[in-house]
């Protein structure tokens, strides 16, 4: 699309309202939607709605996937009939829509993976003659950065904004069965329990993201998109119910400065704020727990006299050797080293199972005294800090006009344990108010398919303790990626809080 008269060619307000958020504006309505057989089937119904434009943002997207697993080609809703894998779902909805548009735009890692994305290439063989569909890979950040926001605006006025990816191995049912036959790849593979975590938005807040979109999708070298006039019905699912009506969400970022355009630090700002603000307990979980920044706050707040509760529920390890070796080492020598500063055992790291295999977290939440829920891209590490491109969301109860949330956080937060513990979630708040702690409700609970499992120290050698605390794979700026190893200041930096653990690792948790 070429610049109209609403075009971004409009000045993107790049400023903050305050050190750890970029905007507050209103969502009519506001949903969290918990792992990705919901979220994909909602997606298709939003853009069953669309009118206008559908804009995808993310840090992966593959054409192969299927929107509703066990489907194999076609669905039905209501007299509609179309397809469910979302390359040919995409081209059906552009040949079915006259005015709608469809922009993506992905990290651009990974490219020469698109090679042996096999029917992949095809799909974009097929879109390309067609103007309406414009794909773009995102380098537009500095070398060792990523592009990692997971962002969908449609129409200007419906927006996504979370931890799920459109892309393979994400697809997965609350119910996290340890073996389930529609959790495969595209070629058939099968792929392990997978847990993650959005929230769709509606109205102004839809917008603002729509605004952070086009930014992005310039900045990437894509011709600025008119600004989209919102049509008179929104492309909210039909039979959704919302969790939060007329709420104000706050809007959070992570950039590397790039280009003439500063650094943005706003997400960790937010977690500095959010962490010292805790008064009974925080529920966080993250794909990785590595942030030099995130540790020494929860370790100032160990070292109180009545600290809050923090529980962290993380994967069994990371996904890959080499995010093993950075995120896995680091998250033991934090742990470690905010356990000796925990006298009063109130700092926990647990790893949720289904039957005897692990299930994957890749959601990005923390939930704080059911006040607050932020929800986002960004994991608790030092990327998601200071390099990578990252979009939180989050709705703050304590806010003027905001206090009817609160209740719907807490359900969020139950709902959550129940999912992770195998219970009924209105068992939840009467078992908390016995055990008096999470922590102490996750020990008493029966032993069901799913369950929660006390994360266990490893044992690290010379090498992967150096890697860990150098933080040699997870900087905290894009120019700490290429000092020399004696030069770096690490995780146990001078003047740091956090202390280094000088005796041997053992299994398990004295």
């Amino acid at each position: 699309m070429g610049e109209g008269p609403n075009s971004v060619s409009e000045t993107f307000d790049d400023t903050s309202a305050e050190t750890g958020v970029w905007r507050y504006v209103r969502a009519s309505r506001a949903n969290v939607i918990v792992d990705a057989e919901d979220y994909f089937d909602l997606m298709q119904q939003a853009m069953l709605n669309a009118r206008r434009r559908v804009l995808l943002i993310g840090w992966d997207f593959d054409t192969r996937i299927h929107l509703a697993q066990g489907r194999r080609w076609f669905q039905r809703r209501g007299k509609g009939k179309y397809p469910v894998r979302l390359g040919s779902f995409i081209l059906w909805l552009i040949r079915h829509r006259d005015d709608l548009e469809v922009r993506i735009l992905k990290w651009s890692y990974g490219f020469l993976k698109f090679f042996g994305r096999g029917s992949m290439m095809l799909d974009l063989a097929r879109w390309w003659p067609n103007r309406k569909i414009d794909f773009k890979f995102d380098t537009a950040h500095p070398v060792a950065c990523s592009h990692h926001q997971k962002i969908v605006v449609i129409d200007g006025n419906l927006a996504v904004c979370g931890g799920i990816d459109m892309t393979t191995d994400r697809w997965d049912t609350r119910e996290h069965l340890e073996d389930d036959p529609r959790r495969k790849r595209p070629r058939g593979a099968a792929y392990g329990p997978w847990h993650d975590v959005t929230m769709m938005l509606e109205g102004e807040a839809a917008s603002a993201l729509g605004e952070l979109g086009r930014d992005r999708w310039v900045r990437a070298g894509g011709r600025p998109l008119d600004i989209v006039e919102h049509p008179e019905k929104s492309a909210w699912p039909e039979g959704l119910e919302a969790q939060f009506e007329n709420v104000e969400i706050g809007i959070a970022r992570t950039r590397s400065e790039y280009a003439g355009r500063r650094e943005v630090l706003e997400i960790e700002n937010l977690f500095i704020e959010h962490i010292a603000r805790a008064k009974r307990y925080i529920y966080a979980e993250s794909q990785y727990f590595a942030s030099r920044v995130i540790a020494e706050c929860i370790a100032r707040r160990m070292s109180e006299d009545d600290p809050p509760e923090v529980l962290i529920i993380n994967p069994l390890h990371a996904d890959g050797w080499l995010e093993q070796q950075a995120m896995d080492s680091a998250r033991a020598r934090l742990v470690r080293s905010i356990g000796d500063m925990d006298v009063r055992g109130r700092f926990h790291v647990y790893n949720p199972f289904t039957g005897d295999t692990p299930i994957y977290v890749h959601a990005k939440i923390m939930i704080v005294d059911d006040e607050i829920v932020r929800i986002g891209s960004a994991n608790m590490n030092n990327r998601s800090m200071g390099l990578d491109s990252e979009c939180d969301v989050f709705i703050d109860a304590a806010r003027p006009g905001n206090g009817h949330a609160a209740d719907g956080i807490a359900n969020l937060r139950h709902s959550l344990l129940a999912e992770h513990c195998g219970l009924d979630e209105a068992e939840v708040p009467h078992l908390l108010e016995h055990y008096g702690s999470m922590a102490s409700m996750i020990r008493h609970c029966p032993k069901n398919s799913r369950q929660l499992r006390r994360y266990e120290l490893p044992e690290l050698n010379d090498a992967e303790r150096a890697v860990a605390d150098n933080a040699m794979l997870d900087p905290e700026r894009p120019d700490e990626m290429f000092e020399m190893p004696e030069k770096r200041t690490g995780l146990f930096r001078k003047g740091s809080i956090l202390r280094r653990p000088r005796i041997p690792f053992f299994k398990g948790r004295k």
